[in-house]
């Protein structure tokens, strides 16, 4: 009975203030806690008072027994009621006054690479000293478990480069720098410029399936896919980065199969998108805004499957297949004439005028097939150095489909019938003897056949992708943490180019020819690409 009056006294105090009044979900929670001291106040005061004097205790019995004072059992509970609904709604209101804002990210990293080139004819190209600063904004907001927002804003620019200098090449009239593919994998200006910006849906059952299940739409996290992730020290995004390392407007829904096919760690993911589109620009003088131009190739599409039928936590299997629409390229003629033009221009004027002969037509589609292997650890309590040690594997397959709409076109990579690459990639990722605490070791080794085609244009090299190579690439690299924010790393790179047109468009000027050939038309390819970098990561 102490109680039930306290706390009805301290309902009535609770009426005069909180009812009467609309006050802020701050200064609810604070006459709550108020309330709170007030109640153990009153409950020491009265244990006191009833222990020490029996005359205090019939007195208080007879206040109790007063008619004026007594509460009915249904008001006293309906007040409480009340109270509680109270302290549930501020609570919530607390809780969310705490969560509701956009999550930051940062990973700004300071890097110098020496990049040294060695062409066919012996010559040679280099920067000793190329120096960039790339900056990532991660922003995240999660209003509930089942809805959420990222984004990534990414700035990439060389030191003392403006967005009229080389790095642009707009003023050549082509500017492939700034190719929706590669926006932010290149050095260019001071812009800052949206990397990612997608939302996801999640619920942990399909149509009341046992099938935890994702869905997303927007500016997808499309490049630093497994493997090339190790190499970068990062979270790895989708897709596969052996086949597909490039930004992407798109779609994707995953699936978690594991109880439904019981395979361990099984999921599924569909993954669309589009590349480039042929609509045209606003301000029309016909009026015919964003409408199809006739004049440009079909828009360039991608569709596939993204699938891990098996994963334990160590070992697991990664499979990617795609398939890509109308995808773009110059033709023999073009290339001609370029080449032509530009071994003898002499001046700005003469360079922009051999640019202004390319122009891009639809040459055909694509498709795409890799599987990787990846264990992290080796063995089972072997030691503990293995036990941190990651390995992969992985196989990599194109497959031409030259469309043949114009004969102008020449075919895909030069060549009027469907060809076949094929790309092998193994690498290892351990700790390094000398600091395995804070610091990894790798040794990653590509291989790539005459009609190998990845699309890997946002891979974050400066030197060419070498998962794009047809030839032989190496890289040996170290990762150094510093502490919880800062890290240092060092990488070396050789590429050796058994053909030309790695990573080059999907035309004739993706034509493979051996470093012979190409010299013998009046070329002078790159037959060896090296790069040495260094850098000073902040990420937090």
């Amino acid at each position: 009975m102490k109680k039930s009056i306290i706390a009805l006294s301290a309902i009535a105090a609770f009426s005069t203030s909180a009812f009467a009044a609309n006050i802020s979900n701050a200064e609810m929670m604070k006459q709550i806690e108020a309330l709170k001291a007030q109640i153990t106040a009153l409950e020491n005061k009265v244990g006191t008072t009833a222990s020490t004097s029996k005359a205090n205790k019939v007195s208080l019995e007879k206040m109790m027994n007063n008619e004026t004072t007594k509460a009915s059992d249904a008001r006293f509970k309906k007040l409480e009621k009340k109270v509680a609904i109270i302290g549930n709604t501020a609570q919530k209101a607390k809780i969310q006054s705490a969560s509701d804002n956009i999550k930051w990210d940062i990973d700004f990293r300071t890097q110098m690479d020496n990049i040294q080139y060695k062409h066919a004819s012996g010559q040679k190209s280099k920067n000793s000293g190329l120096l960039t600063n790339r900056l990532w904004l991660g922003a995240a907001y999660a209003p509930n478990d089942n809805t959420i927002f990222k984004g990534k804003l990414s700035y990439n620019k060389a030191w003392g480069d403006t967005a009229n200098h080389s790095q642009s090449n707009s003023a050549m009239g082509v500017g492939y720098a700034d190719f929706d593919w590669v926006t932010n994998e290149n050095a260019v200006d001071n812009e800052v410029k949206i990397k990612e910006a997608y939302w996801l849906y999640k619920d942990k059952t399909l149509f009341g399936a046992d099938i935890p299940w994702t869905v997303s739409i927007g500016r997808r996290p499309s490049t630093d896919g497994l493997p090339i992730n190790l190499r970068n020290n990062q979270r790895a995004n989708s897709p596969l980065s052996h086949v597909v390392d490039v930004e992407f407007d798109g779609y994707s829904l995953k699936l978690d199969t594991e109880k439904v096919t019981g395979l361990t760690g099984s999921w599924l993911k569909i993954c669309g998108g589009r590349g480039l589109t042929n609509a045209k620009p606003r301000f029309q003088m016909d009026g015919t805004d964003y409408s199809k131009d006739k004049e440009l190739n079909e828009n360039v599409d991608m569709l596939g499957f993204i699938v891990a039928p098996y994963d334990d936590g160590q070992y697991s299997i990664h499979m990617n297949y795609a398939h890509a629409w109308n995808l773009i390229g110059f033709n023999n003629d073009q290339m001609g004439r370029y080449q032509t033009a530009m071994s003898i221009a002499t001046t700005p004027s003469a360079v922009m005028d051999a640019y202004s002969n390319l122009q891009f037509e639809d040459v055909g589609d694509i498709d795409f097939f890799t599987i990787l292997l990846k264990s992290e650890g080796i063995g089972d309590g072997i030691s503990d150095y293995l036990d941190d040690t990651t390995v992969f594997a992985s196989y990599a397959m194109s497959k031409t489909s030259p469309n043949g709409n114009n004969q102008m076109t020449d075919g895909m990579l030069g060549s009027v019938d469907s060809e076949t690459g094929n790309s092998f990639w193994i690498g290892i990722n351990a700790p390094c003897p000398i600091s395995p605490d804070d610091s990894r070791i790798g040794v990653e080794w590509n291989k790539g056949s005459k009609y190998w085609r990845s699309m890997t244009y946002g891979e974050d090299t400066y030197a060419g992708s070498k998962i794009a190579t047809r030839g032989t690439a190496w890289e040996i690299y170290r990762n150094q943490k510093i502490n919880n924010a800062l890290s240092w790393g060092v990488s070396y790179t050789q590429i050796n180019y058994d053909y030309t047109g790695s990573n080059a468009f999907f035309g004739a000027e993706g034509t493979p020819m051996t470093m012979s050939q190409a010299t013998a038309q009046g070329q002078d390819p790159v037959e060896e690409a090296r790069d040495i970098r260094a850098y000073v990561r902040y990420k937090f």
